[in-house]
């Protein structure tokens, strides 16, 4: 009786192993639209070959763990404020090491601007189609297809489009705007059309002065938010918003619109903050403009151009002696040299050299570009 128990004992305890050996276990890691790890992501796991729901929270690390999952096929959803941002299918557990599956949002959101851009184009890159999932892939092909037969079937709508397209390259400002102005009415749910018309009144208004043209940055104005509004993450967009507020002396608005641009891309900064400051210098604004290229720099160290600009700015902040002696800001000097160095043969070199000797600087007969590549000696002729 005591040799039959003991078997009993022996065969539930193996059996207690045998099931706390199929389970497995899930991990990863969620990296916010920063790049940096993001807390408190909610990963949903979905059972699909039996029911069953699991959820658990990334860490202050961005990490997230699930143990105790029975084998099988699950769909993990990751959650932030109630919304689901990115997805995955058809993930297969395994006995031992836990399966690593991370969530990259800043890499998700790029992914889909990506994809947006190739429905709204009908173009879609082999690099595009590599990081696409099948799924992913059939939707914004059927999207495309869908764009496609969209305009096919309308002819005038596309008619209207490529003729207003073309005359905005022509530089034919009033056929352009009144060509995409139709192609808007025909359909006024292109993303295309609208931001066209927005850029084609834009160009209007710098083509020249008079009623017209103060009319044309008027429009633009008046367009450019709705352009924003169907595509808020748009850097280009806000960027050309943002110049034509400047131009309208609205430069409050215009360094918002600049700072949304550089959010949305970094990269870009310098260029964005650089354009503010030559309108701001073309229009008497010279503080705000001093601020703008001092931003631009502080987003691109290397940008040579905001270095002049900058150096321009600063020298009319010089205090003059009784004497006539002329003291100036600390960063003058090193403003014009940066720019010398970075661009020797530039179209303000000789400029930034003279305001350097009338500040008593040494100036150098060479400048190198650190970042230029060194010049190879040339080869010995063999005689």
């Amino acid at each position: 009786m005591f040799f039959r128990a003991g078997l009993l004992a022996a065969a539930i305890l193996f059996g207690g192993l045998s099931a706390t050996a199929q389970t497995s276990s899930l991990e990863g890691d969620v990296m916010g639209p920063d790049g940096k790890p993001f807390k408190d992501a909610l990963v949903l796991i979905e059972r699909t070959d039996i029911k069953g729901n699991y959820k658990v929270k990334s860490d202050k690390k961005g990490h997230y763990f699930h143990a105790g999952l029975p084998l099988g096929t699950y769909n993990l959803s990751l959650q932030v404020d109630g919304k689901i941002i990115d997805s995955v299918k058809g993930v297969r557990t395994r006995l031992g090491d836990p399966v690593a599956i991370n969530f990259d949002m800043q890499k998700q959101a790029a992914q889909q601007a990506a994809m947006q851009k190739a429905a709204q184009s009908g173009e879609l890159t082999e690099d595009m189609k590599r990081d696409m999932s099948p799924e992913q892939r059939a939707a914004i092909e059927k999207q495309m297809k869908e764009q496609q037969a969209k305009m096919a079937k309308n002819k005038e709508l596309n008619d209207a489009f490529n003729g207003g397209m073309t005359a905005l390259q022509a530089s034919q400002y009033p056929t352009a705007v009144e060509q995409l102005t139709k192609a808007s009415e025909l359909d006024p749910t292109q993303l295309a059309v609208w931001s066209n018309l927005a850029g084609a009144y834009d160009a209007w208004s710098k083509a020249g002065k008079g009623p017209e043209n103060d009319a044309a940055l008027a429009k633009s104005l008046e367009l450019y938010p709705k352009v924003i509004e169907m595509k808020p993450d748009d850097a280009a967009v806000h960027n050309n918003y943002a110049l034509a507020l400047a131009r309208s002396k609205k430069f409050d608005e215009a360094q918002a619109e600049l700072d949304k641009a550089a959010a949305l891309d970094p990269a870009g900064a310098g260029k964005y903050y650089y354009n503010l400051g030559a309108i701001l210098v073309n229009t008497g604004q010279n503080d705000p403009a001093g601020e703008a290229f001092k931003k631009a720099l502080d987003s691109d160290p290397n940008y040579a151009d905001a270095h002049y600009q900058y150096g321009i700015y600063l020298t009319g902040k010089a205090q003059v002696a009784a004497d006539g002696t002329m003291t100036f800001p600390p960063e003058t000097r090193e403003a014009f040299e940066k720019y010398v160095q970075l661009k020797p043969t530039g179209p303000y070199a000789d400029s930034a050299k003279s305001m350097l000797e009338t500040m008593g600087a040494k100036v150098q007969t060479e400048y190198k570009n650190p970042d230029a590549p060194a010049s190879k000696k040339p080869p010995t002729k063999k005689k």
